[in-house]
């Protein structure tokens, strides 16, 4: 089958939403383990005398950080070399084990090993799933598939917090409840995966007169610089992200913001926001406008709202502001662009790989500086805000002077571009 055939199939195809869907769970995954995880580890705390260190490395090799990227890398790798429907059908098996051990812990250890398998399993469903989306999507409707993902990640701490709510005078049961609900997802993943089929752009590599990239090119050329473009953007800003989080409480006690539901109400209108801009702007603009811009408004934007605590005096309207602005602006920025973009840069045979390695760079790094982040917890809150503001501001640069612009292009077309030889054959 010729190049042209190949692309013209795939602009031809029609939307699979179904497909985009079950493969963009993985985000609800990831995101309802973190903020689950969170919520429960300050109860084991107190129940089982957790020492701060032993909590420092739980979160450390959970979902939030290396466990999760050592699952990108291996999970990435293998997806490559046995198929996407492989590794995605059999990984949420891997997670709901690992969760069960969550949901039944009654000693220390059985935290440790739930959470390390729940990021390693999490990690390698990231790569597989977001390869999927990329592949099986019309080529003109590929950035509107990716922000479903997207939604769905912000979908994830909503639906836990929620829970987390309403179970509140349950105590350790109501954690252990919603542990139990991310298992049952996983399990009807697993069963419904089953019947998807393959990506037919990975089916296309496994054909006997297609000779695959070598590995060894991804550290090399284009390709490495797109490597290098995606961990600078996405990692800068996920040092934001990971550190920000912590200093949620405090912005919360400038609010006034003095129960619990409160604060949940709160910290699920900040996902709402992001919910709604990855609707009415990323799913709706990013196949039809030039990238960079898009992400550029996007980052700016970012800047400024966590640039306020840092300048003007920490008042209610002055918090305020910067939860509305940050919460909506970060819904159609580096995290969506970090999905979409490590998909298109990277030809389908390397496709997971490459992904699972940024991936992997990323979240390791995280969990790696989260081990500082109480020094920094120690620090004037003036010069954390500005630490934090430069987090975003280095993101916003490196997007500015590598972000690169695919809308409406085929992965086949992309891929010629990235080799140097023109984007039509």
């Amino acid at each position: 089958m010729s190049q042209n055939e190949i692309e013209g199939g795939v602009t031809e195809q029609k939307d699979n939403w179904k497909a985009t869907i079950l493969a963009g769970l993985a985000n609800y995954i990831d995101s309802g383990s973190i903020v689950s995880g969170g919520a429960a580890l300050a109860l084991w705390q107190s129940m089982y005398g957790l020492s701060d260190s032993l909590l420092g490395l739980i979160a450390a090799f959970g979902p939030n950080a290396i466990g999760a990227g050592i699952g990108a890398l291996i999970g990435g790798r293998l997806c490559d070399l046995l198929g996407r429907k492989r590794i995605y059908q059999w990984d949420m098996l891997v997670y709901a084990f690992g969760m069960c051990f969550l949901v039944f812990a009654n000693a220390p250890w059985m935290i440790v090993v739930g959470f390390l398998i729940v990021g390693l399993a999490v990690g390698a469903d990231i790569p597989a799933s977001w390869s999927l989306i990329a592949e099986e999507a019309p080529d003109a409707r590929r950035g509107k598939h990716s922000g479903v993902a997207q939604i769905l990640w912000n979908l994830g701490p909503v639906v836990v917090l929620l829970m987390s709510l309403a179970f509140t005078n349950l105590g350790e049961l109501g954690a252990r409840l919603v542990f139990a609900h991310l298992v049952i997802v996983a399990l009807g993943l697993t069963f419904m995966r089953r019947r998807m089929r393959e990506s037919r752009r990975w089916e296309e590599t496994q054909a006997k007169d297609y000779t695959p990239p070598p590995l060894s090119s991804l550290f090399k050329g284009k390709y490495l610089v797109s490597i290098l473009g995606l961990v600078g953007i996405y990692g800068f800003w996920n040092l934001w992200a990971g550190t920000n989080g912590l200093f949620f409480p405090y912005l919360m006690e400038t609010l006034g913001v003095a129960t619990r539901s409160q604060s949940i109400a709160l910290q699920c209108l900040n996902f709402s926001l992001g919910m709604l801009a990855n609707y009415v702007i990323f799913m709706k603009l990013v196949d039809k406008v030039d990238h960079r811009k898009l992400f550029m408004v996007s980052a700016i934007m970012q800047v400024i709202g966590m640039s306020l605590l840092a300048i003007l005096p920490l008042t209610v309207p002055v918090v305020l502001a910067h939860v509305l602005i940050l919460g909506f602006f970060q819904g159609f920025g580096a995290q969506s662009f970090f999905q979409l973009w490590s998909a298109e840069m990277f030809p389908t045979a390397l496709r997971s790989t490459a992904q699972g390695l940024s991936f992997a760079i990323v979240r390791i790094t995280l969990g790696v500086f989260s081990f500082f982040v109480p020094l920094l917890a120690a620090t004037d809150f003036t010069v954390l805000a500005w630490i934090l503001t430069g987090f975003l501001v280095v993101s916003a640069v490196i997007g500015w002077l590598w972000a690169p612009s695919n809308a409406g292009k085929s992965l086949e077309q992309i891929e010629r571009e990235q080799l140097g030889l023109g984007g039509e054959s």
